[in-house]
């Protein structure tokens, strides 16, 4: 049991560090890594044309009467 237990974190370790970039120097980079945040935001096409409206409110169903 307690093989497993180290063998999980240990797992979860490794993940945490490739997620987060600290494995780059041996070459194991997440794709995403280089899509982080001001990347994004130079990439956006026209954002002052979004436009944010408010849901269409649809009218609620009848109550079902009982039978």
């Amino acid at each position: 049991m307690r093989i497993l237990l180290i063998a999980l974190v240990l797992a979860n370790g490794l993940y945490f560090a490739w997620s987060h970039g600290a494995l780059a120097a041996f070459g194991w980079l997440p794709a995403s890594y280089g899509e982080r945040e001001p990347h994004r935001l130079e990439q956006q096409v026209r954002p002052g044309a979004l436009q944010i409206k408010p849901a269409a409110s649809s009218p609620s169903p009848a109550p079902q009467s009982a039978r």
